[in-house]
């Protein structure tokens, strides 16, 4: 895949020691419901390894904040169950979503990585906005 359609597919990129980690929100109507203040969003993560050494990815931790303007704080373990190894030059995509009671926010937050040689290391998930116009 091109860089320009990488850019087009997922338009949120944020690069830490060689870790590109590369989203795309969509605004799913069919699971909301505004009448009920309920919105929902899905988001597509790719997170690509163009370092030299293997990493795996620990933990995360998310920043929600809502329209409102309050702050949700998610933190775990893994990824969607998953604390996947990521080769040199390979690549880990997963999908996963986020409620809202307003009908727009934005997202950000980071992974916590472990490389082969076991040195920790925090990698940045780009800030990426939530709209549901």
């Amino acid at each position: 895949m091109t860089v320009d359609a990488l850019a087009m597919l997922f338009p949120n990129v944020a690069v830490t020691r060689g870790i590109a980690v590369r989203v795309a929100a969509s605004y799913l109507a069919e699971q909301s419901d505004p009448a009920s203040e309920r919105w929902f969003w899905s988001y597509h993560v790719r997170i690509e390894n163009g370092s030299d050494k293997a990493v795996q990815l620990l933990s995360r931790s998310w920043t929600i904040v809502d329209g409102r303007g309050r702050v949700h704080e998610v933190v775990g373990e893994g990824v969607v169950g998953e604390m996947p190894l990521i080769a040199e030059e390979a690549s880990y995509d997963y999908v996963s979503g986020c409620p809202l009671d307003t009908p727009s926010g934005e997202m950000s937050g980071s992974y916590r990585m472990v490389d082969e040689e076991g040195s920790a290391f925090d990698v940045v998930i780009p800030r990426f906005q939530l709209t549901s116009g």
